[in-house]
C-alpha cells in the first residue's frame, strides 16, 4: 500500500557515478525519502371566564435624526469586523474574525429589527435588515470552508462572499439614498476567483546556496506545492514545485534540516500562501547534508524526496499547525 514511508536503503541509497574534479575529485551519494503532502403535546385549561389579551402598542417611528444615529451605531461594529477579516494574517486568526463578523452582522440585524424607522424608509430598512441576516448566514457557511481549509486567505474569503457583499452594498446604498442614512458598511472588495501559479522551480525565498549538495523534489500530487528547508530557526530556501513536476535545488550547505511542504491552489504572492485547498505538513525525520574532504576526494550526499506516496516509501510525514508553518 502506498504511503509516506522511507524507502529502504537498498532502494534509496543509490550510488551516483563519481564526479571527477581536476583536484580533488568529488563523489555524490543519493538518498531518497517520500511522503504525502491532507415530542409530545399538552393542553392547559384556562378559567371559565373568557379573557382577551391586547397586542403591545406599536413602536413610535424614529425621527430621521434619531434613525440616522441608530444606523450609524449598528454599522460601526459591522464595518470594523469586515476590516478585521481583511487584516487576518493566519488561518486561526481568519477563522476567529469570520466568526466575529458573523456575530456582529446578526447583532446589527437584531438591533435594527427592534426599531421603527421613518415611514419614508420602511421598505429600504426592511430590505437592509434582511440583507444583514443573509450576509451573516453566508459568513457562517464561509467559516466552515475556512475550518476545512478550502479557503485559506482573507481575499479568498471575500471572493467566496462576493455575491452577499454586493447585495449588502446595494441594500445599504438604497437605505442611504432614502434619507442620507449611513448604511455603507461594506468597506472591502471581492476579487474574482483566480488560479495563480509560480513557475516550476521559482524561489519564494532564497538563502545562501553555496554548498555542494543538492535536493531533487518530485511533486506527483494533484496540487502545486512549496517546499521549505529549515536549518534550526533559519530558512535555507522555499521553492515552488508545480504538480506532476520535478526540480533540483543545488548548492545546499552542510547541516541538518527539517523539510516542510504545503500544497494548495492559487498562490497569493502577497500573502505567500495558497488561497484555496491548502494543507501543511513536514517530514518527521531530519535530512543531513555533509561534505567530507580527503587527500584526493571530496565526498558529499544528495537527497531525493517525493511529495506523494510511492510504493516502498517509508518516510513518515505529519500535519503542521498552519500557525507553526514557516511563513
Amino acid at each position: 500500500m502506498a504511503g509516506p514511508r522511507l524507502i529502504p536503503s537498498a532502494l534509496v541509497l543509490t550510488a551516483l557515478s563519481l564526479s571527477a574534479c581536476s583536484a580533488p575529485t568529488g563523489v555524490s551519494g543519493s538518498q531518497e525519502i517520500s511522503g504525502v503532502a491532507g415530542q409530545g403535546g399538552g393542553s392547559v385549561t384556562g378559567p371559565s371566564a373568557s379573557t382577551q389579551s391586547s397586542a403591545p402598542p406599536a413602536s413610535t417611528a424614529l425621527t430621521p435624526e434619531a434613525y440616522r444615529g441608530t444606523i450609524q451605531d449598528a454599522g460601526k461594529p459591522v464595518r470594523s469586523a469586515l476590516t478585521g477579516i481583511g487584516s487576518a494574517r493566519t488561518l486561526k486568526t481568519l477563522d476567529q474574525r469570520v466568526e466575529r463578523a458573523e456575530t456582529a452582522l446578526n447583532q446589527a440585524a437584531d438591533d435594527l429589527a427592534a426599531v421603527a424607522p421613518p415611514e419614508t424608509a420602511r421598505t429600504q430598512h426592511d430590505a437592509y435588515v434582511a440583507s444583514l441576516r443573509d450576509f451573516a448566514t453566508a459568513l457562517g457557511m464561509t467559516r466552515g470552508k475556512v475550518g476545512s481549509r478550502d479557503l485559506c486567505t482573507a481575499p479568498a474569503v471575500f471572493t467566496d462572499l462576493g455575491a452577499s457583499l454586493k447585495e449588502l452594498d446595494r441594500a445599504g446604498a438604497a437605505l442611504q439614498s432614502a434619507g442620507d442614512y449611513p448604511a455603507d458598511v461594506v468597506s472591502v472588495k471581492a476579487a474574482s476567483k483566480l488560479n495563480r501559479r509560480l513557475g516550476n522551480g521559482s524561489y519564494v525565498r532564497r538563502g545562501s546556496l553555496n554548498g555542494r549538495s543538492s535536493l531533487q523534489i518530485h511533486n506527483g500530487a494533484p496540487r502545486d506545492a512549496v517546499v521549505t528547508l529549515m536549518r534550526g530557526s533559519s530558512r535555507a530556501f522555499s521553492v515552488y514545485v508545480r504538480k506532476k513536476s520535478k526540480i533540483k535545488v543545488r548548492g545546499i550547505r552542510d547541516g541538518s534540516y527539517r523539510i516542510f511542504f504545503t500544497h494548495g491552489v492559487d498562490w497569493d504572492s502577497k500573502k505567500r500562501a495558497f488561497s484555496r485547498e491548502c494543507s501543511f505538513e513536514r517530514f518527521q525525520e531530519r535530512v543531513s547534508f555533509k561534505t567530507t574532504y580527503t587527500a584526493t576526494q571530496i565526498l558529499w550526499h544528495d537527497w531525493r524526496i517525493t511529495l506523494h506516496a510511492i510504493t516502498g516509501g517509508t518516510a513518515k510525514t505529519g500535519p503542521v499547525d498552519p500557525d507553526d508553518f514557516p511563513g
